[in-house]
């Protein structure tokens, strides 16, 4: 593959933080999910690139790394770096060279897998800038208008916009096919094949590539069944071995679900949603634990076999990961603008869906329902959640509070002050 047609590619929202980082740092580092469209975006902001992986000639390129790896980095820059863990010495490599040429700009690696360190590997500060890209959200994909940016929204503005209507079938859909490039415009009816794939080929390669361990893998793919069923869940890790043995009749111990949960992370297979922590030194106490997700919802339909006929007729289910989806793209939209995504779930049991941090410390509550039939109540727990932080000690509350729908047809506020957003208007 040469250097990415401009003209044909779909920007995406790292694309300014590529160029923010590319200003700022000699290297950047585009890591995340393999599929999700790493090496295209980065080709678009360089002038040449090595492609690791490229299998031409018995993988040549991989050994002329092995052999000499600072060999690679001769080119127009910024030059690409694709795959660069499958030769770890060439971070190294990266790294001195921008201390030898002290220029910003030089080059630009990306990687679907973070090697285990072995004192081999420089950590990269102050070189070596790391983004995290994720699979596309709705408004990168373009099923979202956009009409409705969630920076704005933070910041308490919003202009009252029809949306139009939204089938249930279509979310579904989206669900279904998650967000990667190579999905997009895939029929209905093949929309589960590419995720399936992508499972497969973690299980039977990319996981012994990481690594070079070879796992069990009916224990990998039992895990990844409980991480599915637990989707948008605070299951803790011995939940997942109690629902290993309740629902495969399988027993796998504590510290191979901790083992293998570290690998699906050094993948970027798993992005757990951190619990609200601020030090506001509010007298609520909150509950720790991090809600689990895998980087798509998609992974979790097709590790359920969950078609979108059977979601059709088990919306418990589709609730659980059309939340999922949203959540995904809030963390997408949240990062562009510097702000954090968290879950909120205090000892009252009170919880809210997504907590968006700004850096200026404020907050802003989000409550996910599927149906405009649910917005009312969804309003009437996140005041009763706000009122209950302002009457405690030191209690900051939220600066705004919003219900994310999915069949709303209109993007307003409430005389309550709580405001409805369809996530297919919504943008960064």
């Amino acid at each position: 593959m040469g250097i990415a047609d401009k003209s044909l590619y779909k920007d995406r929202i790292v694309d300014k933080q590529v160029e923010q980082y590319l200003r700022t740092f000699g290297a950047v580092c585009v890591e995340g999910p393999k599929w999700c469209g790493k090496t295209w975006t980065s080709s678009v902001h360089c002038n040449s690139e090595f492609l690791v992986g490229d299998p031409s000639n018995n993988f040549q390129n991989r050994q002329l790394a092995e052999l000499t790896p600072s060999t690679v980095l001769q080119g127009e820059t910024p030059r690409l770096i694709d795959e660069w863990q499958e030769v770890p010495p060439i971070w190294d490599a990266v790294r001195y060279m921008v201390d030898r040429r002290g220029k910003k700009s030089q080059f630009v690696l990306t990687g679907s897998s973070t090697p285990q360190r072995k004192g081999i590997l420089h950590s990269g500060a102050g070189r070596i800038g790391k983004i995290r890209m994720r699979t596309m959200s709705l408004y990168e994909s373009g099923d979202s208008s956009g009409v409705v940016s969630l920076q704005d929204l933070c910041e308490g503005k919003l202009t009252p916009v029809q949306t139009g209507e939204v089938n249930l079938q279509d979310l579904i859909y989206y669900v279904v096919r998650g967000g990667w490039p190579g999905n997009i415009g895939i029929p209905v009816s093949d929309a589960q094949l590419l995720p399936q794939s992508y499972i497969e080929a973690i299980i039977e390669d990319d996981i012994y590539r990481a690594d070079h361990v070879k796992y069990d893998s009916q224990k990998l793919w039992l895990l990844l069944r409980s991480l599915a069923r637990n989707e948008t869940t605070m299951a803790t890790n011995s939940r997942l071995v109690k629902d290993i043995k309740e629902t495969d009749d399988r027993e796998i111990d504590r510290d191979t679900v901790a083992q293998y949960l570290d690998v699906f992370s050094r993948l970027f297979l798993i992005e757990d949603q951190q619990a609200f922590s601020s030090n506001i030194r509010s007298s609520v106490r909150i509950k720790q634990a991090s809600k689990r997700h895998l980087c798509d919802p998609a992974l979790a339909c097709a590790l359920l076999n969950a078609s979108p006929e059977r979601l059709l007729g088990d919306l418990n289910t589709f609730g659980f990961m059309f939340e999922a989806m949203c959540e995904r793209d809030l963390r997408i939209y949240a990062e562009s603008f510097e702000a954090k995504l968290f879950h909120y779930h205090d000892y009252n049991d009170n919880e809210i869906d997504a907590v968006i941090e700004l850096p200026s410390g404020q907050w802003c509550a989000f409550e996910i329902k599927v149906g405009a039939n649910q917005i009312e109540g969804a309003a009437q727990e996140l005041i009763k959640i706000k009122e209950a932080i302002k009457k405690e000690k030191d209690g900051v509350p939220p600066s705004v509070l919003c219900v994310i729908c999915g069949m709303s047809n209109a993007a307003y506020q409430r005389p309550d002050g709580v405001f409805v957003v369809p996530i297919t208007a919504l943008k960064d």
